[in-house]
């Protein structure tokens, strides 16, 4: 059961994808895509692209190599819808601050993205885990992606947190899901990476990986089709919503310049 290609190896790497998709469609018809369309963009790319890479796994026409070009640009085009998901999320949880709102989701996207293209770069020039640079500079590219996903998902948390800011519950739980496959995945490379698992361990950690993923699309379903009480804040203590306010007036100021 737990090996390559098994059955459970399959489930895990194309239902998460499928429900994914299906996801993006209730979304949209649920009219929720429009306050999230880079998060529909998300469902629909990220899991055509994973979908694809299966494809180019099981077909035994498809050369190695190809699998792995595959494999580069869905991780290039998912990390970056990523980050661009992570500063809409931003940008809606600081909509009465409007001015503060487009720069923090102008940094948190913009900024994401450049990393992203920038540890491209590097990781295909650099070394890695495996002789072949394909495979080691997506490994270290993934790493990169994790490292800095997982440290905008803790300074979003921590920033809502320290403003006393009032959590949408759809953005609550695509955080959630996304700092807990982040987190995960984060380790086990970091394990891969560091101890030389051998390849049935590394096989395992796969599907580790894959459940793990498995189980943030349940968590996005969730938060999309059950309802619950939102936990609001109206604006804090007096002082935190006067620098929010202060510096959304500078911000206007600057830009009217």
């Amino acid at each position: 059961m737990l090996q390559a290609h098994s059955f459970l190896w399959n489930y895990l790497w194309v239902v998460p994808n499928l429900l994914l998709i299906l996801l993006g469609i209730v979304a949209w018809s649920r009219g929720i895509a429009r306050r999230y369309p880079w998060f529909l963009a998300f469902c629909f790319l990220s899991a055509a692209g994973d979908l694809a890479a299966y494809l180019a796994d099981i077909i035994p026409s498809v050369s190695p190599e190809s699998f792995w070009l595959i494999f580069w640009a869905n991780l290039v085009i998912e990390s970056i819808l990523k980050f661009l998901v992570l500063g809409e999320i931003f940008s809606l949880l600081l909509e009465p601050y409007p001015s503060v709102a487009r720069m923090g989701k102008a940094l948190v996207s913009g900024i994401g993205a450049v990393l992203v293209l920038v540890s491209s770069v590097i990781a295909g020039l650099g070394h890695g885990d495996n002789a072949h640079f394909l495979i080691s500079g997506a490994h270290l590219l993934e790493q990169t992606v994790f490292i800095i996903e997982s440290g905008l998902i803790i300074f979003l948390f921590g920033f809502v947190s320290h403003f006393h800011l009032s959590w949408d519950r759809f953005s609550f739980g695509i955080l959630l899901g996304l700092g807990i496959s982040s987190c995960e995945h984060l380790g086990t490379w970091a394990i891969v990476a560091n101890a030389s698992p051998s390849e049935q361990a590394r096989t395992l950690f796969a599907f580790l990986n894959n459940a793990t993923y498995h189980f943030s699309v349940l968590i996005w379903f969730y938060y999309l089709l059950v309802p619950g009480k939102i936990t609001v804040r109206p604006g804090g203590p007096p002082q935190l919503t006067d620098t929010l306010a202060e510096w959304n007036r500078e911000l206007e100021r600057l830009l009217q310049q």
